[in-house]
């Protein structure tokens, strides 16, 4: 596997431009690491956690050089997560998460 994804408010994303570094959302700070899921992950990851909700970014993440930690989550599946800052380097930001008339998040087909 390549790439690892982020789903991000983008005025979040905007903010770890302005720093220099992505820092994470409120749900990584409070776990202490950044979530981070598959492309097969990102359907089911956007479902559960981003629902209709608009304003999201998706950023698609080399973990080359990370030490990205694969730990089981959503029924045992294993999910990559980050316990550190993420370098901008690392980062390819995809663009803007559009939500279909159903309301579902429309994923690039660059995946």
């Amino acid at each position: 596997m390549r790439y690892i994804y982020k789903v991000c408010d983008q005025s979040l994303w905007n903010q770890a431009v302005d720093v220099g570094y992505f820092a994470g959302a409120e749900i990584d700070l409070q776990d202490g690491y950044i979530h981070f899921s598959t492309a097969t992950q990102l359907p089911d990851t956007l479902a559960k956690h981003f629902a209709g909700r608009t304003g999201l970014c998706l950023l698609r993440v080399d973990p080359t050089g990370l030490a990205i930690t694969w730990e089981p989550a959503r029924g045992g599946d294993l999910f990559p997560h980050l316990y550190d800052h993420l370098p901008l380097s690392a980062v390819e930001p995809l663009g803007a998460l559009a939500l279909d008339a159903r309301g579902v998040h429309q994923l690039p087909s660059q995946l």
